[in-house]
């Protein structure tokens, strides 16, 4: 749960999530798959490969260099929070990309948009603005779905967390955190409060002009947005618990 690791993951996962949409929208405006392929295919790399060198470079001012000497296979293998957010971020980016746009109405859908609406502030920003932009298209039903697999994996996460933030206590007696474990805490507390305006309140879909709600990064931070968000208030939960004697 150090901000190295937490970083690269929230990193690797928006380069993904942003080229699968590009693909996507290249392929709607009748670009060939083969150089819509390869464009996009190599902005992803550069990209994510930008983002991990100054990532790295935070590891390993941290003294990530001393570790890899004890790196072991079960320390690459995702635990299965890991998975499970893998899981639904694959169900969130399939539903945006397919059933999304096909099935943007009916009664199912309405339940849904309409249960997420009384429990996210931000859904109803959200579809007031797309109403006002004149876009749907799916977004509000993806952004519904991508809510509630958010809860459900906050749900999960959370019953577990004590379990979690053991495991970070052990962690850092072999691998120090070069914030401090205190800094830490309230840097991911920060980040998930300022998350929770942005998206859960709604704040971000306000102060975005309709070119980028349209757009690609609208497109991703309606569709993973909320399912990091909660992978963060995990994280900032589970280092905070880490500061007990107990977890």
């Amino acid at each position: 749960m150090g901000v190295a690791r937490l970083l690269a993951r929230g990193w690797i996962v928006f380069c993904l999530v942003a080229a699968g949409h590009a693909f996507r929208f290249a392929l709607a405006s009748g670009m060939p798959p083969g150089d819509a392929a390869q464009q996009i295919g190599v902005c992803a790399l550069l990209f994510g490969a930008m983002g991990i060198l100054f990532i790295a470079g935070y590891g390993l001012s941290s003294g990530l260099s001393v570790s890899l000497a004890r790196l072991r296979e079960t320390h690459l293998t995702p635990g299965f929070d890991e998975l499970v957010f893998i899981v639904f971020a694959l169900l969130t980016f399939y539903v945006q990309t397919n059933t999304a746009i096909v099935h943007a109405e009916g009664p199912a859908v309405d339940a849904l948009k309409g249960a997420m609406r009384f429990a996210v502030f931000g859904q109803r920003v959200l579809e007031d603005r797309l109403a006002a932009c004149s876009l749907d298209g799916g977004r509000a039903l993806s952004s519904a779905f991508s809510w509630l697999l958010a809860f459900i994996y906050l749900g999960s996460a959370l019953s577990r967390i004590r379990l979690s933030a053991s495991l970070v206590r052990i962690e850092r007696k072999t691998r120090p955190e070069v914030l401090g474990p205190q800094a830490l805490a309230l840097a991911l507390g920060f980040a998930s409060v300022v998350g929770i305006q942005a998206l859960y309140v709604g704040t971000a879909y306000d102060w975005m002009p309709c070119s980028v709600e349209g757009g690609l990064f609208g497109t991703v931070l309606m569709g993973i947005g909320p399912l990091m968000l909660a992978y963060l208030i995990v994280a900032a939960i589970t280092n905070l618990l880490a500061l007990g004697p107990e977890g």
